[in-house]
């Protein structure tokens, strides 16, 4: 049961494909599953609406732009019934001839869609043929809890980690299609030295890579799909005792230690510190 200090969130693990239209129903199910388990919030996998470029496609000619909008639109009518937070994988259309972003649309449990995260660092292949560059973190608040996005490759970039670090954000929402296994370990690294949350939510597709996990302010794994498993729940709690040294020891004397003033303070005048090669 979640206690009035936590949060119960969902991260999915589905079968992505090139139609929207075959895509939003199972969203939509995950979704009624997330809310029956007492969720405040679902996340979803990178491209899981639209279809991944890469993968699922190949040219954005062959996207049902009009499917995409319909069912994102009864996606969030449903979360507003379900009064439930969806943060949902997709190609997001720009105008043409500019290329989609690769985003994250976070839907409030009123049904808005109230944000959007567009992937930043872009991979080789994605920046030079399929999409265009976000250039702005996205955070957002639910039931005191500050969550803040981050799509796939961009695991590999540990500064937006530490951004969101300063940002105070409680857990980062990370959608990926992985391609390799240490993907996860870089995930519960970025987790333990930030000391936040980091929920993974990966197709399944890449099952046999890793799975969709929700990740603890002190690196271990709280749970973790297996390869049939489409939906995971699991607890935020700030007041829970074992979290106590990385909440509230180490990521507040860390935060400090960026900020450097507790080194200025001791740096001292010394012939023995400033000579390179020192004294005998």
């Amino acid at each position: 049961m979640s206690s009035s200090s936590s949060l119960r969130i969902a991260t999915a693990q589905v079968m992505i494909s090139d139609d929207a239209r075959r895509n939003g129903p199972v969203i939509r199910r995950l979704m009624r599953e997330a809310a029956e388990a007492g969720a405040r919030l679902i996340l979803f996998p990178e491209g899981c609406l639209s279809g991944y470029a890469k993968e699922q496609i190949r040219d954005w000619d062959q996207v049902d732009w009009p499917a995409v909008e319909e069912e994102l639109r009864q996606v969030a009518a449903l979360a507003a019934e379900l009064r439930l937070w969806v943060v949902l994988g997709s190609a997001h259309r720009l105008t043409p001839p500019h290329r989609p972003h690769n985003s994250l649309y976070v839907i409030a449990d009123d049904g808005q869609v109230v944000d959007r995260y567009d992937k930043r660092y872009c991979s080789n292949t994605e920046i030079l043929g399929y999409y265009t560059p976000g250039f702005a973190p996205t955070t957002f608040t639910v039931d005191g809890y500050r969550f803040g996005c981050a799509i796939c490759i961009e695991i590999n970039f540990p500064e937006l980690f530490v951004e969101y670090e300063r940002l105070g954000v409680d857990c980062v929402l990370l959608s990926a299609y992985p391609v390799d296994s240490v993907f996860e370990v870089k995930a519960r690294a970025h987790a333990a030295i930030n000391n936040y949350w980091l929920a993974m939510a990966t197709p399944a597709q890449t099952s046999a890579l890793l799975n969709s996990e929700l990740i603890s302010p002190d690196g271990t794994v709280l749970a973790r799909a297996d390869a049939t498993t489409e939906l995971i729940i699991g607890e935020l709690d700030r007041d829970a005792p074992e979290f106590d040294i990385a909440l509230n020891k180490a990521r507040p004397w860390r935060a400090g230690a960026r900020q450097g003033d507790i080194y200025r303070s001791r740096r001292v005048c010394d012939p023995r510190s400033d000579s390179p090669a020192g004294f005998v």
